[in-house]
């Protein structure tokens, strides 16, 4: 899986991962949907970090097709509402 971070690189992310990213983008919806914002952020910075940790940086004058994107990590609170409803980033 390829995982854009946007004002910041591609990784290539191994299926390993692929349950974790989910659990955490659910997290993430929940914790919108409770208004939870102390939640959001340690729930994003886990999922970023969880990225930049375990994904291998792409060179960044090689662009791919990104299976998920990435907002940059210092969304805040507000910007993250709009984006993680329903199913969150991930379908499914």
């Amino acid at each position: 899986m390829i995982v854009r971070i946007l004002n910041d690189n591609q990784y290539i992310i191994p299926s390993l991962y692929y349950d974790e990213i989910n659990a955490l983008d659910n997290a993430l919806v929940q914790s919108i949907a409770g208004n939870d914002r102390e939640g959001f952020r340690q729930t994003y910075d886990r999922m970023i970090e969880l990225v930049k940790t375990n994904g291998m940086p792409m060179d960044p004058y090689t662009v791919k097709e990104s299976d998920l994107i990435l907002p940059p990590a210092d969304m805040t609170f507000e910007e993250a509402r709009k984006l993680f409803v329903g199913e969150g980033l991930i379908p499914g």
